[in-house]
């Protein structure tokens, strides 16, 4: 009887073993799946599938239809909708980077926007409204993992009231999808340890890793005929008539091949200015980068995040402001401020580059932008420096939040597109030039947030666009 019991005893303790270790693979696995693990190996091997060594010097020239600058993800979607729109084109991609989605599309928020800020009838409301519909039909049609985590915008003093209200106005105006605004009570139900006076709910927030999505693209693209060339920055245009076929030619460096073309798009993000420069165009409007510095919330503080948290609009200043943004890993990041960046793609306060430097604060539109909001620049800083500033300013929305809470975490670069006033160009901007070298090519002069959102959707404009100018 003894050994019976003991038996028994055994087979139960096993059992309890084994449920607890299948359970622990069970949750493992699915835990693994929604943070995107399995998307980051997959991701991985797209790369390598997708991309090529650019040619060496002394190769033959590769010639193409059209060649995309800039393997971001509005260059990455266009070259895959140019390739679905037009098959039998040869078409390549060219990035100066050993990777893809090097900048901007690898260093952001991860957020999917619904349009809701956006100026009605503008570009930016438009393409985002349109752009996040394509993005979650891509996402589940190619199996990219994602969240509808929602989005509560948040007034906290009774004089944000008015511009939640118009910015609710603006949502329907946009036609953004199911926009509701909530009291209090309901915040708390969405968001227990947020406290605002009213809120706008966005249930079709969510977040992905759009470094995963760009690459999907690439592969697309690639499965289409395309080819990506990674290590290739560019350094000149110039137009040959004796060539006819191919007039355009796209140099680098010494050591590699100069590619040949019909037809270029850029989309080069942080050098968008420089590189419209080469073919003639204006200087203006001029990038000016500026760096978002985010903290990380501890993880055993992470269960005071569920949803983004953004703060309704503040028409004196240029920028958004501090926000809670979730991520796919688990993690949550808060802020960004914003700050010049002493380089394009300078993502800490020792990088930098003297000429980036000299370039922005040259510029005069950047001297009218300092006067205007040289306090609120100052501020900026400090919070970067000292980042209980920023947990104060965060303390609005969660009051319960301690700076011990919080780790310094990433910080991304925007290409913030500036005109001559010192204003900040708000909307997508696009140019070509003038001249048989001009006419050849079509610039994305500014993509900014929402662009990656609103990538499909930028990417079918574009793509109608070089149609009707290359005859395409």
């Amino acid at each position: 009887g003894a050994a019976s019991a003991w038996r028994l005893a055994g087979a139960a303790s096993a059992w309890r073993l084994a449920g607890a270790a299948s359970a622990w693979r069970l949750a493992g696995a699915a835990s693994a799946w929604r943070l995107a693990g399995a998307a980051a190996d997959r991701a991985s091997a797209t790369q390598r599938r997708c991309i090529s060594r650019a040619p060496k010097a002394g190769s033959a020239p590769a010639a193409f239809d059209v060649v995309v600058v800039g393997a971001g993800i509005v260059g990455c979607a266009t070259a895959r909708q140019l390739s679905i729109a037009k098959p039998h084109l040869k078409i390549a991609i060219v990035e100066k980077e050993e990777e893809l989605a090097p900048h901007q599309s690898g260093h952001n928020s991860g957020v999917i926007h619904a349009g809701i800020y956006y100026t009605p009838g503008s570009l930016k409301a438009k393409l985002c409204v349109e752009g996040m519909e394509l993005a979650y039909k891509y996402f589940d049609q190619h199996h990219i993992p994602y969240k509808k985590t929602g989005k509560l915008i948040v007034a906290v003093e009774q004089e944000e009231l008015p511009r939640l209200d118009n910015l609710f106005e603006r949502a329907k105006q946009n036609g953004c999808r199911d926009i509701e605004m909530i009291d209090g009570a309901k915040i708390r139900e969405i968001e227990p340890h947020c406290r605002g006076l009213r809120a706008l709910w966005s249930p079709h927030t969510g977040i992905v890793d759009w470094a995963v999505v760009t690459r999907a693209y690439a592969e697309d693209f690639q499965k289409n005929g395309g080819k990506v060339f990674i290590g290739y920055p560019l350094e000149s245009f110039s137009f040959d008539a004796a060539t006819n076929d191919f007039p355009v030619t796209i140099r680098s460096k010494a050591s590699l091949a100069p590619i040949r073309c019909k037809y270029v798009i850029t989309c080069a993000g942080l050098h968008a200015d420089r590189v419209a420069q080469l073919s003639g165009c204006s200087s203006d409007p001029k990038i000016v980068p500026f760096r978002g510095e985010y903290l990380l919330l501890k993880p055993e503080k992470r269960h005071l995040v569920k949803t983004n948290i953004y703060p309704v609009p503040d028409p004196r200043f240029p920028f958004l402001g501090v926000h809670f943004t979730p991520r796919m890993n688990g993690d949550i990041w808060l802020g960004p401020n914003a700050v010049l960046a002493y380089k394009r793609e300078g993502y800490g306060y020792l990088q930098w580059s003297p000429k980036d430097l000299y370039d922005a604060l040259s510029y005069k539109g950047m001297h009218k932008l300092i006067g205007k909001y040289f306090s609120f620049g100052m501020q900026e800083m400090y919070r970067g420096i000292f980042i209980g500033g920023q947990v104060k300013q965060l303390q609005r929305f969660i009051p319960e939040l301690q700076l011990s809470d919080v780790t310094r975490g990433p910080a991304g670069v925007r290409a913030q597109a500036m005109d001559s006033s010192g204003a900040l160009v708000d909307d997508f901007v696009f140019d070509g030039g003038e001249g048989k070298l001009g006419s050849r090519l079509l610039h994305v002069r500014n993509a900014p947030s929402p662009g990656a959102t609103s990538s499909l959707a930028i990417a079918k404009m574009i793509t109608t666009e070089a149609t009707k100018k290359f005859e395409l």
